[in-house]
């Protein structure tokens, strides 16, 4: 998976240009479940979007689970996890869309490199016990924990499609017949019996001895002869490194309540490692193991001289930065890049000549989708000015936390607001003025901030404190027991509830209420926003870019963040 090429292909005849207001950029595989694609949050965000199968969706059984699996996900928040962002099991076909890992599945790395180093399954292990305490405590198991299901990303290890397999029946039909992936499923599941999450222990231990070993340690046949192994014997833990064979035998128990828990799984691999875990020597192993960067393709644009037809489509969603291609032809085309702006407000001013020219009165109804249509406009324009950040070391681009905020706001200032800056103009970090009444606050980007535990962050320029200076703002305090969390002596600090939404009406909200002084770190993943309000009236997004580690412990010593600053906005 070295290349774009590998990983995205181009929209097939028979798949939907749009899905829930989500404009589809590339295929990226289908499963059990449904089609995957790759789309766009309205802030440019790259999303995994999975779309079900019709013959699915049409069993009345299925959008019973797949509504309740769905709400479970929603509930799971980690660093080695693919968040879920959004979804809707009412539509015809359902769907859901997780934040997108670039980087290959363990199952891709491993045909392509070979079986992993002893020192790369422990900290593989390490990472998805991590993400399993995540998914555990949210209350949800995943029952179908495989290579397939975790994804290499150039931080570690992240684990998908948690708590979904039982909306689409992965565990066990009405009639008892498994149906299941055989070379990784626990002995209780083999009976059809109950599942916890001791099952997805087992799963793990099969999962690593898969990395280890470059083959499933039961061995391959037929569905049925391999369930009649895991149920009725003991693995060969002979195959694997003698070092690591104690902690397999604690993951691979025949009886569930034998097993190792995540968190002890953690401590193992904590104490293997020594020196390594406490040096932060993971990354240099996922690098390796991971492969070459990927070339996200760009969001799709909205075609120039299209009328919106269908209420599928929400007004200004994948505003992007390609030229919009037409109709039937691929929607993979990154690399032919215009300006987005210009193409919506052109968009917009065909639609509203359009009406003007057949002698149509400007009604409620039209006027309102001109508006939409010169809103969206001004997003882009943003977006066409301040960019993507690269990150140095991340194996993707992040997308810049000024597009989102400032694209947002954007989106909702009226009209009349002010225009959006020419498009190549640097934003100013200067602090804007107070605002007026009739004046929304401006958001003031500053991106690529780092936080540590010997520096602080302050709403005051300039806003990045060097090492040793601890007077800022916003701070990072780490402890053996506690963790690490970021904390304030004034600032108050929420997290939105949807992901992906942050922007400053939703932090207004968040905020209100709020007192809390600080906030686990270890929750927070790639891409999870936190707004912040200090005393003054000041409110910021951060948006997440990375975190040290795939540490051993739950915590990072360090991140990086995009902030969004809106002076005198509470």
């Amino acid at each position: 998976m070295n290349s774009a090429t590998e990983v995205f292909q181009p929209l097939r005849a028979d798949d939907p240009q749009t899905v829930g207001g989500y404009r589809l950029a590339a295929r990226l595989g289908s499963g059990g479940m449904g089609r995957v694609y790759l789309s766009h949050t309205q802030g440019g965000r790259p999303v995994a979007l999975k779309v079900v199968h019709p013959e699915l969706a049409e069993d009345p059984t299925f959008r019973r689970r797949f509504r309740r699996e769905v709400e479970a996900a929603r509930r799971v928040r980690g660093a080695y996890t693919a968040e879920l962002i959004d979804a809707d099991a009412e539509a015809a076909p359902p769907w859901l869309a997780t934040v997108y890992v670039p980087g290959p599945s363990l199952s891709e790395a491993v045909a392509r490199r070979g079986p992993l180093p002893d020192a790369a399954v422990v900290w593989l292990m390490a990472g998805v016990a991590e993400a399993l305490v995540a998914v555990h405590g949210a209350g949800v198991v995943h029952r179908d924990l495989k290579p397939s299901n975790v994804l290499l990303a150039a931080d570690g290890p992240r684990v998908i499609d948690f708590g979904i397999s039982q909306a689409s029946g992965l565990t066990a039909t009405a009639t008892g017949n498994t149906i299941g992936t055989p070379q990784y499923m626990a002995p209780e599941q083999g009976l059809a019996g109950e599942t916890t999450p001791a099952t997805d222990v087992f799963a793990l231990g099969q999962t690593a001895a898969y990395a280890a070993l470059g083959k499933p340690l039961y061995g391959d046949g037929p569905s049925m002869t391999v369930l009649f192994r895991i149920v009725h014997s003991k693995p060969d833990l002979t195959q694997l490194p003698e070092s690591l064979r104690p902690l397999f035998a604690l993951c691979l128990a025949t009886a569930p309540e034998e097993r190792a828990t995540p968190a002890e799984i953690l401590a193992w691999c904590r104490e293997y490692l020594g020196e390594e875990a406490v040096a932060g020597g993971g990354p240099a192993v996922w690098r390796e193991v991971a492969g070459l960067e990927e070339e996200i393709p760009d969001p799709v644009a909205r075609p120039a001289a299209a009328t919106t037809t269908s209420g599928d489509e929400a007004p200004g969603a994948g505003a992007g930065h390609v030229t919009a291609a037409p109709a039937g032809a691929p929607a993979l085309s990154p690399g032919h890049a215009t300006s987005p702006g210009a193409a919506v407000e052109a968009d917009a001013q065909a639609q509203a000549g359009a009406q003007a020219g057949a002698g149509a009165p400007a009604g409620a109804g039209a006027q309102a989708a001109v508006h939409k249509r010169r809103r969206a406009a001004r997003v882009a324009g943003v977006v066409a000015m301040t960019g993507a950040l690269t990150l140095a070391g991340l194996g993707w681009k992040l997308m810049d936390g000024t597009d989102r905020a400032a694209g947002r706001e954007g989106a909702a200032t009226k009209s009349s607001g002010p225009a959006a800056t020419p498009a190549g103009t640097a934003p100013s970090p200067t602090p804007t003025p107070t605002p007026s009444a009739s004046q929304p606050p401006k958001p003031v980007p500053y991106p690529g901030l780092e936080l540590n535990e010997k520096n602080s962050i302050s709403f005051k320029e300039p806003v990045q404190h060097e090492d040793g200076d601890r007077t800022g703002d916003i701070r990072m305090k780490c402890g053996m027991a506690s963790g690490c969390r970021m904390e304030s002596d004034a600032s108050v600090f929420s997290m939105p509830q949807k992901a992906g939404t942050g922007n400053l009406e939703t932090c207004r909200e968040e905020l209100e209420f709020a007192k809390k002084n600080d906030l686990t770190l270890h929750v927070l993943a790639a891409g999870s926003e936190v707004c912040v309000r200090h005393p003054s009236g000041d409110i910021a997004l951060f948006v997440i870019g990375i975190k040290s580690a795939p540490g051993l412990s739950k915590d990072p010593s360090w991140l990086r963040a995009d902030m969004t600053i809106w002076r005198a906005a509470s």
